[in-house]
């Protein structure tokens, strides 16, 4: 078994000790389950695609049918996650990954601390590129996290079954796609302030091409960015994280059904700015989520219950524990996290001696800068596309699958044009290339 073979590889860095491949990591597929994808129209051996939404704490298993497409198998509310919305930034962060990984049978853990596991693979060629920095980020059991996404022993046994399965029928991998929320036109109005929102429009591309073919987009890395389903005019020219991006064509059909698509959600995104629909604050102050199911279950590991969870890091590590998951240490269990308010001092004689001293972060400033977050650290932290966002900006653009014929070339693709051009359009509509590409105006 593919699993049971790469255990060998994987043993040096593995915590768990005992047996490389026990019970629990062979152990087969439900008879439930067997039915399940029978009935949808599925067979053990297709290959499968998991999707991830942070603010709702859900995980999909999609599996493809005999048709080709992918159906939804089953939904996974997720135990615990950690870290606020937005992407891991650097080690120690907390921060659970948003963006797109593709796992193959390496990344499989049977034998992990944490019941059984698979490495997400990050830092990935987009991470890398903006020197995001981390390492043995998991999905895996126990419903602890570390900058993770856990969940219980059953799910990520019967979650791991399923891959195995898969790689078996000859899946080489299976694509991750974390989002920070469900990517609809009511949610990026809601964060619409938040200042991840330019990452989360280029991940919303991805999501709109899977959501419009129900095929698993082909994900490249240029000029610092994702590009989706993107076909270069030149053979001989590739895509590098570090370089601009090669002019590049999609099938056309797909082209339409995403750009019908898009328009749609500008249209609902306008009307709900327009209507004043709240923003949600960029700052839980909490230490990730855990989706409702569990909250009577493992009170003592509900975010709602524990406000001391998002302590500043007074040292953070520097390389995490051999196997275990990115964790940082904290501050005194005993300090809670609180807002701070920052107040204008209040004149004295003392003020000329004070007007030299330099100026003390408050702790909300430490805590955005750990983050990636603070304004002062904006343009180091955030990817290069990030930038202040106005109140009223559609949602994202998009591309097309690469499984999806490309029956027509489209014509000539145009530099991405600039986003004052259309006011009604979100900045950052057009995919940015370095080298022409797409318009959809």
């Amino acid at each position: 078994m593919i699993v049971a073979g790469c255990a060998l590889a994987l043993s040096g860095c593995l915590p768990g000790g005992g047996s490389l491949v026990g019970e629990k990591s062979t152990r087969p597929l439900s008879n439930e389950m067997v039915e399940t994808i029978e009935h949808k129209g599925m067979a053990k051996e297709t290959p499968i695609l998991v999707r991830i939404f942070k603010e709702e704490s859900e995980l999909e298993v999609w599996k493809q049918t005999k048709e080709g497409q992918y159906d939804l198998l089953k939904t996974y509310p997720i135990c615990r996650w950690s870290g606020e919305l937005g992407p891991k930034v650097k080690q120690g962060d907390r921060q659970a990954p948003e963006g797109f990984y593709m796992i193959s049978p390496g990344l499989m853990n049977p034998n992990s601390a944490y019941y059984l596991a698979f490495n997400m693979g990050f830092p990935n060629a987009f991470d890398k590129a903006l020197g995001r920095s981390g390492a043995n980020l998991m999905v895996h059991g126990d419903c602890s996290s570390s900058g993770c996404y856990a969940m219980t022993d059953d799910q990520i046994g019967e979650i791991f079954a399923l891959a195995r399965e898969s790689f078996d029928g000859g899946q080489r991998a299976f694509q991750v796609q974390a989002y920070p929320f469900r990517m609809s036109a009511a949610n990026m109005a809601k964060h619409r302030d938040n200042p991840n929102m330019a990452f989360w429009r280029m991940l919303k591309e991805g999501n709109d091409h899977f959501e419009v073919t129900r095929q698993e987009p082909k994900v490249e890395v240029c000029d610092k960015r994702y590009v989706f389903n993107a076909i270069p005019f030149d053979p001989a020219q590739s895509f590098n994280p570090q370089r601009s991006c090669p002019v590049y064509d999609q099938p056309v059909e797909i082209v339409e059904a995403v750009k019908a698509k898009r328009n749609a959600d500008n249209k609902e995104y306008t009307t709900l700015v327009s209507r004043g629909v709240k923003t949600a604050p960029v700052l839980t102050y909490r230490d990730g989520g855990m989706n409702p199911v569990f909250a009577a279950k493992f009170p003592e590991r509900n975010p709602l219950n524990d406000q001391r969870s998002v302590s500043l890091p007074s040292n953070p590590q520097t390389a995490p524990e051999a196997g275990r998951p990115d964790v940082t240490s904290s501050t005194p269990k005993d300090t809670p996290i609180v807002a701070a308010k920052e107040t204008a001092p209040t004149p004295s004689s003392d003020s000329r001696k004070t007007a030299s001293a330099p100026a003390q972060p408050s702790r909300l400033s430490k805590l955005g800068a750990w983050l990636g977050i603070s304004r002062k650290n904006d343009d180091q932290k955030q990817p290069a596309n990030a930038g202040a966002q106005p109140k009223v900006q559609p949602v994202a653009q998009q591309a097309a699958p690469h499984d999806t014929p490309a029956a027509k070339a489209i014509p000539a693709a145009k530099p991405a044009q600039d986003d004052t051009a259309d006011p009604g359009t979100m900045k950052g509509a057009t995919p940015i290339l370095g080298a022409g590409g797409l318009s959809y105006r």
